[in-house]
C-alpha cells in the first residue's frame, strides 16, 4: 500500500512512526507519551495523514481505540517500511565503519522478556569495544539474515532445517494463557486446561511469514480436537495483548511474558502436557567466529546459575 502512493502525497518516516505508535498503544496519550511529543500535535499529524491518504485509519471513538480495515492494512505495509528504512541504515552503517567490530543479534520479540536481555548485558560487558546491533526477526527472517550475513546470531522459536544453518535448542519455555481482566477464568488459581478455552476466540500471532509460533499454538489445539470459536490473527506479540485487553480472546504466551504487566490482561499458567514453545540458538553453518562460542558460554553460565538444564 505504501508503495503504492501517488508522488503528490508528502509521506513522511515522522507520520509513518507516529502512526504504527498509535496503532501498537491503541491510545493516544500512551503513543505521545512514548514519542515524548504532546498530544495535540500527534492527533493532528495522523488526521493529515488520513487526509493525505484519502482514508480513515482510526475509529476514534472507541476505547481503546481501534483501526479501520484500511488503518489495519497501513499498518502492515508502515511497519515493514519502518524496518527496511532501520535494515538500510544498519548496512550502510556497516559499511562505513566496516574497521570495527561488530557483531548483530537477531531475536523474536517474546525472548526479551526471558533471559535474553542478561545475555546480551553479560556479553556487552566482556565485549566492551564491539558494537552490538539487535534486531527483532521472525524465525523465518533471522534464517534469511543469518544466510545474507544481516545477523550473526539469532534466537527464534520455530524449527527449522536448513543445510546452511545451525541450531540448536536452548530451553523449552512453558506456555501461559493471557486473559482478559473481566474474563471468569481468570478467578481460578490452579493451571487451565485448553478445553476450558476451546470455545473462546483465540489471537495468535504472527501472521506472516508462516510457519510461526502462530502454528505451534494452533497445533497444539489441533492434537487435542479442540477448535476456537474464532481466530484472529495479528503481526506481533504487542497487538495480540491489545486485543486482549480489548476483549476479543484469550491468547496463548510464553510463560516469560508474565513480566510485562498489561492493564486489563492477566495471564494463567496451562497444565498440558507439550505446551511449551522452545527457545533456539541459530548460526550459520561452521562460523568459526569467538564471539559466537562466547555468547554460548555465557548462556551455559547464565543457566547454570538459575538452575536450568540447556536444551530442556
Amino acid at each position: 500500500m505504501v508503495g503504492s502512493i501517488p508522488g503528490r502525497y508528502r509521506l513522511e518516516l515522522r507520520q509513518l512512526r507516529y502512526f504504527v505508535a498509535v496503532a501498537r498503544e491503541r491510545n493516544f496519550t500512551r503513543a505521545a507519551e512514548l514519542l515524548h511529543i504532546a498530544q495535540p500535535p500527534l492527533s493532528r499529524q495522523i488526521q493529515q495523514l488520513e487526509e493525505e491518504l484519502g482514508a480513515i485509519l482510526v475509529e476514534r471513538g472507541s476505547r481503546p481505540i481501534r483501526l479501520t480495515d484500511a488503518g489495519r492494512l497501513f499498518y502492515e505495509q508502515a511497519v515493514q517500511v519502518l524496518e527496511r528504512v532501520e535494515e538500510i541504515k544498519l548496512m550502510t552503517r556497516r559499511a562505513h565503519e566496516a574497521g570495527r567490530l561488530h557483531f548483530s543479534i537477531g531475536f523474536v520479540g517474546s525472548t526479551l522478556y526471558g533471559y535474553l536481555p542478561e545475555v546480551i548485558r553479560s556479553y556487552r560487558a566482556a565485549r566492551p569495544t564491539v558494537d552490538i546491533t539487535l534486531l527483532e526477526l521472525t524465525t523465518l527472517e533471522q534464517i534469511a539474515a543469518l544466510k545474507e550475513g544481516r545477523i550473526d546470531v539469532g534466537f527464534g522459536r520455530i524449527p527449522f532445517e536448513d543445510p546452511k544453518i545451525e541450531r540448536q535448542v536452548l530451553r523449552n519455555e512453558k506456555l501461559c494463557a493471557a486473559l482478559p481482566a473481566s474474563h471468569p477464568l481468570q478467578a481460578r488459581r490452579r493451571p487451565l486446561r485448553l478445553a476450558e478455552l476451546a470455545n473462546e476466540p483465540l489471537v495468535v500471532y504472527p501472521k506472516a511469514p508462516r510457519p510461526s509460533y502462530a502454528d505451534q499454538v494452533l497445533a497444539l489445539f489441533r492434537a487435542r480436537d479442540l477448535k476456537p470459536s474464532m481466530i484472529h490473527e495479528v503481526r506481533e506479540l504487542q497487538t495480540a495483548l491489545g486485543l486482549v485487553a480489548a476483549e476479543t480472546g484469550v491468547c496463548l504466551v510464553p510463560a516469560g511474558v508474565e513480566r510485562l504487566r498489561r492493564d486489563n490482561v492477566v495471564y494463567r499458567h496451562l497444565d498440558e502436557d507439550q505446551a511449551f514453545s522452545p527457545i533456539i540458538f541459530s548460526t550459520r553453518k561452521d562460523d568459526p567466529s569467538p564471539e559466537i562460542e562466547l555468547i554460548l558460554s555465557l548462556i551455559h553460565e547464565i543457566y547454570r546459575r538459575e538452575g536450568i538444564i540447556l536444551g530442556k
